[in-house]
């Protein structure tokens, strides 16, 4: 069905550039969308497999056709078999992310990749000794050295567990190993999957599952924890911040450089390199007065969250991006990249340098990034951009006016640090109900949720009735275009949140980071409950993910309810084609960890799903229950 432009996107900027492409004949992933239109249904449903050349298999939903793949495998079977194999992915891209960044550590620790250095030292030791590291009267190189070592351990560990996940409050962490789902090897725990989905391993759906929520563990608790470390340790641990986001932050008179991914081992870089004397004198005679760095997706997030650098807009605005035909270049590194960009950029003058060793995109400019010459090579990148700058064609130029102001930054420290130090104010903002309970709201755009939609309306329905908000990714874009990450929102939330946040001086969504930084969400959640002397499946808290899309988004919704927090989804996982599947991530979860899956495409019911489940928490506390 072909909407019409206006019911794309919420965002009046996005709806400019929408316009700008129809009129130049610009094909964007709406086009895309429509052309695929109506989807396969056996694929939506999860009904499908491909795990073996007998196949491809496929079970008719409605009866009456086969019930069974050619080995033998039913709808329950290969549906959960088809969603294990997707956390594994998402399991595996945050995993990767993650050894990226330590491997990086690991070579500035030894002098070669001198472009990095330890920008906070307190955290360096404060993990160093959480890993059982001696501190005391070595340099922070040596004890970086040996944090690096112990850390890539726990990628191929072959004996015991990963040791982030003794973070968790301790009624969870017994709940884990008795369930024997607590996360052992990060890597061991994505072949497993793999090797369990292969023809003829293993054929239970509950079993199966269970390996799919101790992947996801392996993620929250180890792979995206330890990236979120190790990038703290590098680049800073954010603090609140002010900054601008939307399309509107693109310059007429400025070199724009957009970054766009997820690994902030590059975007670091271009950042510095863009403040160089020698490529500012440059761009002055190339016409232009500066280098505008402005980000995308969790790459944009990364360098918005330390630097103030401006945010362009989320995974669905990357192409709108180029439309504006202000970009000298695009700069992308890996996850969330349309290949699409290869041939859109081409109509324009911008650049579309792929950067990735790992990552290739058709017609691409190849720059590849090494951590030894980082900022040589950042100076390279930036340099075809600012050569770039006299080629932009000024009759195709069109930059929506709109951006918007926000406070970011909200990481663990900064949180306790508004607090005082301590948790303590705010669990006693939850028992008096001026904060009636923690609503956590992450995840990507869909394609099949009008443009910022179900994010904006949902977060505003949460904090309308007190629920104080913590976001990350795609959703924290959203929420800034929309300006709820500044403290004047406030005057958006319902009494109680707005008296917190005026006195804290604080937003009433806090920015925490990007997808990785969900493991923020959970300490967070874990300081909460260890003060409380209850588990996080006992916090009235709820999550949810509007317009989720990624694999690497089942791997996050496997971990948050694996960690006790009730989730709704927006938009629906390919499990419909088993009920006994269904059943087991919407109800029968409850019995085994404490929490459950919801989907439901209305923000506005998902909100009351939410507020729902949070009463119920307060009650079982002995809180007050009625909203």
């Amino acid at each position: 069905m072909k909407q019409e432009i206006h019911e794309k996107s919420i965002d009046t900027a996005s709806q400019a550039m929408l316009w700008k492409a129809k009129e130049e004949g610009m094909e964007t992933v709406w086009d895309r969308y429509e052309k695929q239109l109506p989807q396969c249904g056996f694929g939506q449903l999860g009904v499908c497999c491909r795990n073996c050349n007998m196949g491809p298999c496929r079970i008719d939903p409605f009866g009456e056709g086969a019930d069974k793949g050619v080995c033998g495998a039913t709808a329950d079977i290969i549906v959960a078999r088809n969603l294990l194999r997707m956390i594994a992915a998402g399991a595996a891209a945050h995993s990767d992310h993650a050894r990226d960044a330590v491997l990086t550590f690991k070579k500035m620790s030894e002098g070669k990749a001198g472009s990095y250095r330890i920008r906070d030292e307190t955290k360096l030791l404060s993990i160093a000794l959480e890993y059982g590291i001696a501190v005391e009267g070595k340099s922070c190189e040596e004890v970086a050295a040996e944090l690096a070592h112990a850390l890539l351990l726990e990628f191929g560990k072959q004996d015991g567990n990963l040791l982030c996940t003794k973070r968790a409050p301790g009624p969870r962490l017994k709940l884990w190993t008795e369930l024997g789902i607590e996360p052992r090897g990060i890597d061991r725990e994505i072949v497993e999957c793999m090797h369990r989905t292969h023809m003829g391993v293993d054929n239970n759906a509950t079993h199966i599952l269970l390996q799919g929520l101790r992947t996801g563990l392996s993620d929250g608790w180890g792979g995206s924890m330890i990236a979120t470390d190790v990038q703290d340790i590098l680049f800073g641990t954010p603090q609140p911040r002010r900054s601008t986001v939307n399309l509107g932050v693109l310059s007429r008179e400025k070199i724009n450089v957009i970054v766009h991914g997820h690994e902030p081992i590059l975007s670091e870089m271009i950042v510095e390199a863009a403040e160089d004397p020698e490529l500012l004198k440059l761009a002055q005679e190339k016409g232009a007065i500066g280098i505008n760095v402005a980000g995308i997706c969790c790459t944009g997030n990364e360098t918005l969250m330390r630097h103030g650098t401006p945010i362009v807009g989320t995974f669905l605005q990357q192409e709108l991006a180029v439309i504006t035909g202000a970009v000298e270049a695009m700069v992308v590194d890996v996850q969330c990249v349309m290949p699409s960009l290869g041939e859109l950029t081409s109509c324009y003058h911008t650049k579309f340098i792929s950067t990735s060793p790992k990552a290739d995109f058709p017609n691409t400019l190849r720059m590849e990034f090494h951590e030894d010459r980082a900022y040589e090579i950042a100076k390279e990148i930036v340099r075809a951009a600012v050569e770039n700058f006299p080629n932009r064609i000024p009759e195709k130029v069109n930059i929506p006016e709109e951006k918007q102001e926000c406070m970011v930054g909200f990481s663990v420290e900064a949180i306790l640090s508004a607090l005082g130090g301590s948790p303590d104010p705010l669990i006693e903002a939850i028992k008096s109900g001026a904060v009636w309970g923690i609503g956590a709201v992450v995840g990507c755009n869909n394609i099949k949720v009008m443009h910022n939609h179900g994010h904006v309306t949902l977060v505003k329905e949460l904090i309308k009735n007190n629920v104080l908000v913590v976001t990350t990714g795609c959703n924290a874009i959203a929420c800034a275009e929309a300006g709820l990450l500044l403290p004047e929102a406030a005057e958006l939330a319902g009494d109680g949140l707005k008296t917190v946040c005026k006195a804290l001086g604080i937003p009433p969504v806090l920015h925490m980071g990007s997808c990785v930084d969900i493991s923020r969400i959970l300490l967070i959640s874990s300081a909460l409950a260890n003060r409380l002397g209850v588990d996080i499946s006992d916090l009235p808290a709820a999550a949810a993910a509007p317009e989720w899309m990624s694999e690497k988004a089942v791997s996050i919704g496997a971990y948050v309810v694996s960690s006790g927090v009730f989730t709704v989804l927006g938009t629906v996982p390919p499990v419909l084609g088993s009920q006994a599947v269904t059943a087991l991530l919407t109800k029968d979860l409850n019995n085994v960890v404490g929490a459950s899956f919801a989907v439901e495409p209305d923000p506005f019911k998902a909100a009351d799903l939410m507020l729902e489940h949070i009463d119920e928490k307060r009650k079982a506390l002995g809180l007050e229950s009625r909203r």
